[in-house]
């Protein structure tokens, strides 16, 4: 039997907030997964290293974990109000799909820095010395995001002092404003109410903010599901039945949200919606050893990615966190003391975020104008991918 030899593929690998991925111009892709499709699937699949059923991604540049199983593809925008276009995929580890339903927040902050160095940016908008504002648009979601991407003699700056609990290492801080973060007809509580009665089969009936702004999310109440909110990850990952519990929640809150029409189908959707659970504050000991005191955080928030809890905070989830923190009566609002905000620290597994965001009613229905938190981003790797030929020839 004849084997095709591999191919090669211009690509970076780049750390963006507490996630990595592999990040590819649009025009370096071979022709048949430039469009959306099966062979693009295909491509990213193998140079991840999925499906997996070992779920450890050896044979390929993915980590085996949702934070670092994602694919990044960017381009020029055509749109004279934005600089480049970025389309993201969370790739599944065991499963052979690419979930292309919504944003990471987290490699957003990445998106900026390799547009600049990679030709993306027109020259004239990169100053030799100080902030270049990159705008992109985020094509899963159809929404704007702005990065503020600090440059030194006319190069990326990526070293730095901003510290990021999740990020082992300081790097330079990337500002990033996600603007009009709720969904495209401002429905940011896909029901009409900030509270709902979650009824869930084999878990009871919870009530469940169910906000789409940033990435659709479900939030419910610690307690209510038997947690405190300071829980690390061995303390869930490793139990199936708490993990199956929590994907029921998720199945349910997305036929309610109106993302499914059958519970069914959450299989086959992954990425979205997220699932989150919320306490108020108190100290605990994050996953690095640090002591978080209850006075540091207005509230604590443990998320779930891919079916496992998230070792940090996905960037999207963040967004929602923010964005339904800023409306007086969500759980999240509540957790954090309630009343009206414009930022909260909350304290997730590896420390404490701060995000802002600003919300307002329009003729009677809540909506996000922006939110915004810093992050920071480094390139890991630079060169070529190289996949075995007949991935691409199908």
């Amino acid at each position: 039997m004849t084997h095709r030899p591999q191919i090669r593929i211009p690509a970076t690998y780049m750390r963006g907030g507490t996630s990595k991925g592999v990040f590819f111009r649009l025009d370096d892709l071979p022709t048949a997964a430039r469009v959306p499709g099966p062979a693009r699937d295909a491509l990213l699949l193998r140079v991840i290293g999925s499906p997996d059923p070992y779920q450890k991604q050896i044979d390929g540049m993915g980590g085996a974990t949702s934070s670092t199983s994602k694919t990044v593809i960017l381009s020029r925008s055509d749109s004279p109000d934005h600089d480049v276009d970025y389309l993201f995929g969370q790739v599944s580890i065991d499963k052979p799909f690419v979930d292309w339903s919504g944003n990471c927040g987290n490699l957003s902050a990445a998106v900026g820095p390799f547009a600049i160095s990679n030709g993306l940016v027109d020259e004239a908008r990169i100053p030799e010395n100080g902030i270049a504002e990159v705008r992109i648009w985020q094509a899963n979601i159809g929404k704007t995001i702005i990065a503020r991407v600090p440059i030194t003699e006319g190069r990326v700056q990526e070293t730095g002092d901003f510290e990021l609990d999740g990020v082992t290492f300081p790097a330079a801080e990337v500002p990033v404003e996600f603007m009009d973060p709720a969904d495209g007809e401002g429905a940011m509580f896909p029901t009409g109410r900030v509270v709902e009665e979650l009824e869930v089969p084999g878990v009871g009936t919870l009530p469940a903010t169910l906000i789409n702004a940033g990435i659709p999310t479900i939030f419910v109440n610690a307690a209510d599901i038997g947690y405190t909110g300071t829980e690390l990850q061995e303390a869930i990952n490793g139990d199936a039945e708490a993990l199956a519990r929590f994907e029921a929640i998720r199945a349910h809150g997305a036929v309610r949200m109106g993302l499914i029409e059958h519970v069914d189908e959450a299989a086959s959707r992954q990425h979205t919606p997220k699932v989150a659970f919320v306490a108020p504050p108190t100290g605990y000991q994050a996953s690095s050893g640090k002591t978080i005191q209850a006075d540091e955080v207005d509230l604590l928030v443990r998320a779930l990615s891919m079916g496992k809890l998230h070792h940090a905070m996905m960037g999207t989830a963040a967004v929602a966190i923010s964005a339904a923190a800023a409306v007086p009566g969500t759980l999240v609002n509540l957790a954090a003391g309630g009343g009206e905000r414009t930022a909260v620290r909350f304290g997730h597994p590896s420390g404490t975020l701060r995000v802002g965001a600003e919300a307002r009613q329009v003729d009677g229905q809540w909506t996000a104008t922006k939110a915004i938190m810093s992050r920071s981003a480094r390139v890991l790797m630079e060169g070529w991918v190289r996949v075995p030929g007949e991935v691409v020839a199908g």
